[in-house]
């Protein structure tokens, strides 16, 4: 099987990024972002997706976090765009759940080639880890349209808005750890009746 890897490498006047992917991996991982809360976040994209991820960021953060967190969250799309390539004899979709303590959150994913975020993380407003709560929906959204994925993600039940962001960014590792497996009964093929996606 041809290795199903990416390396990703972003340069501007607010960001340098590096980012390597590799989608059979076993959740090894190394987060050095300056943006701790969004390290731990990332850390549990290649645990519970079995990824090996390498993301290392320096940034403007004495601006604020926003164009870390987004300038991430398009390299790290673009890294799966990379390793999936065009899709033959993937699964395509998947979805999780996955509680925390009194969290729950919900993820569905579809590498249909047509990007698309629809969001429900229930967040109450407040920071977390020092990140305001918009930043996680930019940063989803900038993932969702770089890696060309549909991404269903809500928080069904939760009062810790700590919890509720973690597990929704389980159930996503999960739920991408599904859709990118290869199914053998499909020989190669495109899993789509359009013949590409």
């Amino acid at each position: 099987m041809t290795a199903r890897t990416a390396a990703v490498s972003r340069r501007t006047a607010e960001t340098s990024i590096d980012i390597s992917l590799n989608l059979d991996g076993t959740g090894k991982f190394v987060t050095e972002t300056g943006v701790g809360f969004l390290d731990h976040m990332l850390s549990h994209i290649a645990k519970h997706g079995v990824f090996d991820l390498e993301v290392r960021c320096s940034g403007d953060l004495w601006i604020d976090q926003h164009h870390t967190v987004e300038d991430i969250g398009i390299c790290l799309g673009e890294a799966f765009a990379q390793a999936v390539g065009n899709k033959a004899g993937l699964v395509r979709a998947g979805s999780a759940y996955m509680p925390l303590d009194e969290a729950l959150a919900r993820a569905a994913v579809d590498l249909s080639g047509r990007p698309y975020a629809v969001l429900d993380l229930r967040l109450l407003g407040r920071e977390i880890g020092g990140l305001p709560p918009d930043l996680f929906n930019h940063f989803l959204e900038s993932f969702a349209f770089a890696a060309k994925i549909n991404l269903h993600l809500s928080v069904l039940a939760g009062v810790n808005d700590h919890h509720k962001i973690e597990a929704a960014f389980k159930a996503m590792a999960r739920a991408l750890d599904a859709a990118v497996r290869i199914d053998p009964r499909r020989g190669g093929d495109i899993p789509s009746t359009k013949g590409s996606l």
